[in-house]
């Protein structure tokens, strides 16, 4: 993937491995959007302990945990997590990315879904799936559709939050090979 697909982050921020340390400011950026936005459906906005926890999760199945880091501080982050728990659901990963608040329109979300890819691409899996919050969320769609993410649908009306029904668009896009034959004996998880 070249740098333009990746897109520019001001400055040169690093794009990265999450650290438990970064957690407190991952947590921070994921509150803003638990609060004040509807591209996440809690209501409630978690622990720093719960954050590492969900971390944990993600990389208990070899997924990635990345942070976007600029000028000492961390100003995004993102992850993928199995889409389900069923078996049959192990080559698919679900995507979420988040930026902090500022940062928005300067390539940080494009910077971490880049990587996040890429390296998701180097794994087992063969479907990568995006549960956006909202269909009116026309720069989480604009950026999956740049990483090649297809519309699949929407869910109408699945979410109520401050006071409104929320639709869930569903996008969608091939790892690696994507629905060729798994190799025999593929595991749901890279060797680590």
């Amino acid at each position: 993937m070249s740098e333009r697909e990746r897109g520019t982050v001001p400055h040169k921020a690093v794009v990265r491995d999450a650290a438990e340390a970064d957690i407190a400011a991952v947590a921070r950026i994921y509150a803003r959007h638990v609060e004040t936005g509807i591209a996440s459906f809690e209501e409630i906005a978690p622990s720093v302990e719960e954050m590492q926890a969900r971390r944990r999760k993600a990389l208990d199945c070899g997924a990635p945990y990345l942070v976007a880091e600029f000028e000492g501080a961390i100003v995004g982050y993102c992850y993928a997590g199995l889409y389900h728990a069923r078996p049959a659901y192990r080559y698919t990963l679900e995507d979420s990315v988040y930026v902090a608040q500022g940062m928005g329109g300067h390539g940080v979300g494009a910077a971490l879904l880049g990587e996040l890819i890429t390296r998701c691409e180097q794994g087992p899996w063969r479907q990568m799936v995006a549960v956006i919050g909202d269909s009116g969320n026309a720069a989480s769609i604009a950026l999956h559709r740049r990483f090649g993410f297809e519309w699949v649908g929407a869910l109408r009306s699945v979410g109520f939050k401050f006071g409104r029904w929320v639709d869930v668009p569903i996008m969608q896009r091939a790892l690696g090979p994507g629905d060729e034959p798994p190799l025999p004996g593929a595991s749901a998880a890279p060797a680590r």
